[in-house]
Parts: structure tokens; sequence; C-alpha cells
């Protein structure tokens, strides 16, 4: 079945929540790590689509969305807006937890409620961030590789020159995947170091450039 890259449409809502959490789990299905499998997907994915749509597209089977990419062309903006917006949406939904978080869906309540913790220092040659997933079964075909260069085109057309994102150390593949799109480690993450920023200079799009030395 062929699969297309394309924006997001209000109609893919569902889509990406359930595809959030169907790979929270370095990439396994994470379900049974939450409670209320919505809030991982009100972390990762919806707010995205809710506040910057433009930046999230979708690898499209011909029935659904099984993979997106999503994020924003301003990390620190973006945070603002997902504290001022966004959480005020979902907050008594998911009450921050009462004490230090002990269970993997306390560390995501928690980080819902902190918003400003998505301000990695010192990454100001690299104010966009981004999350990609695609479902098990599509993954290894190509798509994922489809959907970035998608998302980077939309940064470039923007003028935004640098992106990074988080990844787990322990999701290999991710990794190297992201080893091979030309990223490189920025710095470590996370309690023991157990994930990483990586990194990615955008070259300028040719045409905005050559309208700005004109």
């Amino acid at each position: 079945m062929t699969v297309r890259i394309r924006p997001y449409e209000p109609r893919d809502w569902d889509a990406l929540g359930d595809i959030c959490v169907r790979t929270s789990d370095v990439g396994r299905d994470g379900t049974h790590l939450y409670p209320d499998p919505d809030l991982v997907s009100s972390v990762y994915a919806w707010p995205y689509a809710a506040l910057e749509p433009e930046l999230v597209f979708v690898a499209d089977d011909g029935e659904r969305a099984v993979g997106y990419v999503l994020g924003t062309s301003d990390t620190s903006l973006f945070a603002k807006r997902f504290r001022n917006e966004w959480l005020p949406e979902v907050a008594a939904r998911f009450p921050a937890p009462s004490g230090p978080p002990i269970t993997q869906a306390d560390a995501v309540a928690d980080l819902l409620h902190a918003p400003e913790r998505m301000v990695p220092l010192d990454l100001d040659d690299y104010p966009a961030h981004l999350h990609i997933d695609l479902l098990p079964d599509h993954q290894r075909g190509g798509h994922g590789r489809a959907l970035m260069t998608r998302f980077l085109d939309a940064l470039r057309d923007r003028g935004v020159t640098g992106v990074h994102l988080g990844v787990s150390t322990a999701n290999a593949s991710a990794l190297a995947f992201y080893e091979r799109l030309g990223f490189h480690e920025l710095t470590s993450a996370g309690v023991g170091g157990l994930s990483v920023f990586l990194g990615k200079r955008i070259a300028p799009n040719a045409r905005l450039a050559a309208g700005a030395a004109g």
C-alpha cells in the first residue's frame, strides 16, 4: 500500500494520539504505562497540532495517518504558549504529581506541568525542535526520512537555521537514524544522562537568501 506524506488535517487528531502512545515505550507500544493513554499524547503530540498545525505532517497509508513529524520553529515561544494556551485545557484531567515522580505516567504528568523544561540550555543555535513517530509496521520503509525531509524543508522556508530533538540513549535504532540524517550530539539530558539532545543546522533557503542579499 502506498504511503504518502501530507500536511496534517483536523481529522488526523485521534490518529496522532494513537500513534503517540503506541510508540511511547522506546518506539514500542506504551499503552500499559499510562492509566489514561491520552496523557502522553497531551504532552508530545496534540499540543503541536493545536498550537502549530502548519508544522505537522503525517504519513498516510490511504486509510489513516500511520506516522507523523511535528514540532515548532521556536521552542521558547512554544513553551510559553503551551503554558498559557494548552495547559489550561488539560490540567484538570491530568494533575501534577503530589510528590516526586515514581512511574512513567508520573514523569510525563510532571513534564506536562513544567513546559519550561522544553527549553534546553545553550541551544540558541537550534531554536526549533521536533518529534517523529511511525507505527512499527510502517517503519524501515523510508517514510521516516520522507517525513523529516518535509519538516526540515518547512523550517528552511521559515528561515530557521537549526533544530534539536531529545532521544533515549536506549533507542539505538533512532540514534542511528538521526545520525544518518546529519544530527549530532549536543548535550546529555535526564537522570544519569539517559537521554541526549541532538541537533542539526539547516542550510538557508536559496530563494530567501537571494532575496535578503538583494
